[in-house]
């Protein structure tokens, strides 16, 4: 059962947290002209929970939100802040958002910024979390705010990379962002042909991928991709030595592509997505409902209970590992 607000809101403020995602920026702008057009006042908590906790919080206009909706990053800033945890620190920064005279606030953020969310709804406070996390690992969502320009990003790199991989005849590894979850290495690899997809969810020893490489070769491909999320069991630069070391002809490159995934223009599902849940934030915070995350699923927007979607984070599915094993051959 969520949360409900004491009184209508009439100031509401919009933080950024944890990593950056492109379409932040969207979302901020659709929270704001939108509950300005209903009334609302609107606030920005500047860095994150850490920024909170130092009361950086600024009036938000709509002129403020002008011309952001094509950036990337965050105009509101981001920082991450672990003693957040702790009851206390959370109890405090509910006195301060009041102490500014905010009804509410929407955060919009991975797990953790949401985890943070839904600790502040626990002690009182209207709270509503929006899902933005390039790695998809947010329960309670089908696809969070930036993970298609992540995609676009990585899907550019591998096309570039794979024109030098052919007129070489290498083995390309590369490597993309994801911690616990593989959903960008897994997809990238799905899009992108790869022949190996290593990911935390499914296990891989290094002999099965070199067998999945001499595979590839023995079929006469030009080259053979290979896509590792940095989460997994085995790294790009452990791959790339096993393959080398065994088959000295193959000359195995590994790129990482690390924080170039998080930047870049949003793309214009991205920027949809993100105006989207922003409207639909604000519309479930006038309705009286709180403690809760905009999510999406089977195209629809739906709210699901933060504590369901911080008890647990959403893995890579086994069905398109499957698919990408079978289209590989």
């Amino acid at each position: 059962m969520t949360a409900q607000p004491l009184a209508p809101v009439r100031r509401l403020a919009v933080m950024t947290s944890g990593g950056d995602a492109p379409g932040m920026n969207s979302c901020i702008r659709a929270v704001v002209r939108y509950a300005r057009h209903h009334g609302i006042e609107t606030s920005g908590v500047c860095w994150g929970y850490e920024g909170l906790m130092d009361g950086k919080i600024v009036p938000l206009g709509a002129r403020d939100v002008g011309g952001k909706l094509q950036e990337g990053g965050t105009l509101l800033k981001s920082a991450r802040l672990p003693s957040f945890r702790e009851p206390e620190v959370q109890a405090r920064g509910v006195e301060i958002l009041r102490r500014h005279g905010i009804d509410a606030l929407a955060v919009i953020g991975g797990d953790g910024s949401l985890a943070g969310a839904a600790a502040l709804s626990s002690h009182g406070f209207a709270t509503i979390g929006i899902p933005a996390s390039i790695d998809n690992d947010i329960a309670g969502t089908e696809l969070a705010i930036g993970v298609d320009t992540a995609l676009n990003t990585i899907l550019e790199a591998i096309d570039r990379l794979r024109d030098t991989a052919s007129s070489h005849g290498r083995v390309l590894i590369v490597e993309t962002m994801g911690r616990d979850c593989g959903y960008l290495a897994l997809m990238s690899g799905l899009t992108g042909g790869a022949e190996v997809i290593h990911v935390p969810e499914q296990r891989l020893e290094l002999e099965e991928i070199l067998a999945a490489v001499e595979r590839g070769r023995a079929r006469g491909k030009t080259h053979v991709l290979v896509t590792v999320a940095e989460g997994a069991e085995h790294k790009a630069d452990a791959i790339s030595e096993y393959i080398a070391a065994r088959h000295e002809g193959y000359q195995p490159r590994v790129t990482i592509l690390g924080h170039v995934q998080r930047g870049g223009r949003p793309t214009h599902f991205d920027r949809l997505l993100a105006t989207r849940m922003g409207v639909r934030a604000v519309d479930t915070l006038m309705g009286g409902e709180n403690g809760v995350m905009v999510g999406l699923q089977g195209g629809a927007m739906i709210t699901v209970p933060l504590p369901e979607v911080v008890s647990g984070n959403r893995a890579a599915t086994v069905d398109d590992y499957r698919l990408a094993r079978i289209l590989a051959q």
